[in-house]
């Protein structure tokens, strides 16, 4: 009865620590004041793939990057369309693609050869995503829909069995749909 009862306040304040982190976060953004709001608006516009081939760690580290001052055309998957509307969003000129951070490709998501997938999770920590699923020694598969196309999970597998592949860019209607198509 004790070790249920210890259980259940750790839980309690683990939850109130979790919810003092949410409103700090959320006090920051505030108390930013216009950039705050700037770095929120700028965030939206991001691609969300959390690729890190703009320098940064994620897209919201980019987007406080750029309401800082930085360059805003860094953004290999959002491309000239997201420069566009973050030149528009800043009121600046539209620059063309840094190509020091890539070049713009159409949208791809991860697909894993399951025949040649040994199980060995290293594919796991390096999605930002959490778009595949697996266990060790298991197969692993990717979630398309969750799957960003960062390309970060092809370096880590040793076998080589991940590979990037474009997909249509409308959204599918159906669950046959769903599956990557390679264009």
């Amino acid at each position: 009865m004790i070790g249920a009862g210890s259980a259940l306040l750790a839980l309690a304040l683990l939850g109130g620590l979790l919810v003092l982190v949410a409103l700090a976060w959320e006090r920051a953004l505030t108390d930013a004041g216009a950039d705050g709001e700037l770095t929120i608006r700028i965030d939206a516009l991001l691609p969300q793939t959390q690729c890190g081939r703009c320098g940064h760690p994620g897209c919201l580290p980019y987007a406080r990057a750029i309401a800082a001052g930085e360059p805003f055309n860094r953004c290999p998957p959002g491309g000239a369309s997201t420069i566009a509307a973050l030149a528009e969003l800043l009121g600046a000129e539209p620059r063309p693609l840094d190509p020091a951070h890539g070049q713009e490709l159409p949208r791809r998501v991860a697909f894993i050869r399951e025949a040649d997938c040994i199980g060995c999770t290293k594919c796991l920590p390096a999605c930002p995503v959490d778009a595949i699923l697996g266990a060790t020694r298991q197969l692993h598969t990717v979630i398309a829909e969750l799957c960003t196309g960062c390309d970060l999970c092809v370096e880590p597998c040793p076998v080589d069995c991940i590979e990037l592949i474009a997909v249509s860019p409308t959204p599918p209607s159906s669950a046959a749909e769903r599956r990557p198509v390679a264009t």
